[in-house]
């Protein structure tokens, strides 16, 4: 169930479609939302049992620990999924890791399977259509919900080939017949998925340059964020720190003070990106989204901001105003959010956001979204 506390609404914007504005003000810190997922699939679909015994839960993508007592198996497909307690097993099994999930994967990954020599991205594709799919029979109540979702489906050479992949390796058990199983619809799952996933990523570790990600999630609210480069909200995942079932919930907290009616944006991608790769990616991967990566569109929006920090002075500026910093930093458009928003831990990159307010009295406390690591922002 996803929880915004009336904080924000949606609306229609004119050029961006759906959107999520703040309802009222917003103090730094706050948080706008709590989504569940209504869809997860596992980044690592050819996993065997060795490699997903020092990696993550086929349900709740904890961590396993090596050699851990309560690891149980899949009894249907042992060899590729493993379940960190028999209680996310039983869950599982009536849900996300049903029989028809099994033995589709099982044929997914046999010597004859037409993506043994496709490139990983595909097989995240059709372990995804799989899920979906599952989904549809599953909750067909969210299997809507993801159909309604923003994404045009586009009939190309790479939809045509996922839906004979997943035409073949189907169950002959299978109902997907009954609920309209068709090329259209693979292809509309496709564009659902590249629009709205969320990736949930391995843990941080110092000295690693780039996470991998450890499992993808659909979030029916959280997927109508719209993506700024210089955003003014981030989210958090706590998926090995929550000990109940609610671990792959997202959390979105506002990095400053919002006013009423303002549009909240998170960054789709690290914001330390340079500004040429970012363009790179948006145009790649949501050419059907929206988003503001002008730097003079953002010059006026910051004049906007109603004097939060995002104006304001700073002691650590050391009187050095953001247009000669944006000169020495030319990758970077507005060098203060980076001085003040950005995580400096190495191989970080993430985004601070003040802890939740109390007595709606904002913390000095920042928090990062990737490492978790607090300072405090007087420092």
């Amino acid at each position: 169930m996803s929880n915004d506390n009336g904080s924000i609404k949606m609306v229609e914007i004119e050029n961006k479609g759906r959107a999520l504005v703040s309802s009222r003000p917003l103090n730094a810190g706050e948080i706008v939302l709590k989504d569940c997922p209504i869809l997860l699939y596992s980044a690592a679909p050819h996993a065997t049992a060795a490699a997903a015994a020092a990696n993550y839960c086929a349900n709740c993508f904890r961590t396993i620990p090596p050699h851990s007592a309560t690891t149980v198996p899949c009894p249907n497909c042992a060899a590729a999924s493993l379940f960190c307690t028999p209680h996310c097993q039983s869950i599982a099994l009536s849900s996300s890791h049903t029989p028809f999930v099994c033995q589709s994967l099982i044929r997914l990954r046999a010597a004859d399977s037409p993506l043994l020599h496709h490139h990983h991205d595909r097989l995240i594709q059709a372990r995804f259509l799989i899920s979906a799919y599952n989904l549809a029979t599953a909750s067909p109540s969210h299997f809507q919900t993801l159909l309604s979702l923003q994404g045009e489906p586009i009939k190309d050479e790479e939809s045509i080939f996922l839906h004979s992949v997943i035409s073949s390796i189907l169950p002959a058990s299978s109902n997907l017949r009954q609920i309209g199983f068709s090329l259209e619809l693979t292809a509309a799952l496709l564009a659902k998925d590249k629009l709205n996933a969320f990736g949930l990523m391995e843990p941080f570790d110092q000295d690693v340059e780039n996470r991998s990600v450890r499992a993808y999630g659909v979030y029916p609210r959280a997927s109508f964020f719209n993506h700024d480069c210089l955003p003014n909200a981030c989210r958090f995942d706590y998926v090995d720190s929550v000990p109940d079932l609610s671990n792959t919930s997202i959390v979105v907290r506002v990095i400053h003070d919002v006013p009423a009616g303002r549009e909240i944006c998170l960054s789709y991608f690290p914001v330390n990106l340079k500004y040429s790769e970012r363009q790179v990616r948006l145009k790649e991967d949501y050419v059907e989204a929206n988003w503001s990566d002008n730097e003079e569109e953002m010059d006026q929006e910051d004049d906007d901001m109603d004097g939060d920090d995002m104006t304001g002075d700073d002691d650590n500026m050391d009187g050095e105003d953001d247009d000669d910093m944006a000169k020495e930093n030319d990758d970077f458009p507005h060098a203060y959010f980076f001085v003040r928003y950005m995580c400096g831990r190495d191989n970080c990159g993430g985004t601070l956001a003040p802890v939740p307010p109390v007595d709606a009295r904002t913390s000095s406390v920042m928090e990062c979204n990737v490492c978790g690591s607090l300072s405090n922002s007087e420092d």
